[in-house]
């Protein structure tokens, strides 16, 4: 789907930083929505999205447990 978000967990990614993760969840919002800048109406909802979604990937990240990473 969204072929230029890049996979964020090691052992694929080093130093992953909020900003990384930011970004991901901006684009899927772009991609999902359809919207590369929303109208102002759209605005704060388009936003509101992209938080909740860095939100629940920096959980998920945070979460993974990647075998033989010990």
């Amino acid at each position: 789907m969204c072929r230029s978000i890049k996979t964020l967990r090691p052992p694929y990614a080093d130093d992953v930083t909020e900003d990384d993760v930011r970004a991901a969840a901006l684009q899927y919002v772009r991609k999902i929505s359809g919207f590369r800048s929303p109208a102002p109406h759209n605005a704060e909802a388009f936003e509101r999205a992209v938080e909740e979604i860095t939100r629940a990937s920096e959980e998920l990240l945070g979460a993974l447990e990647v075998r033989g990473s010990r």
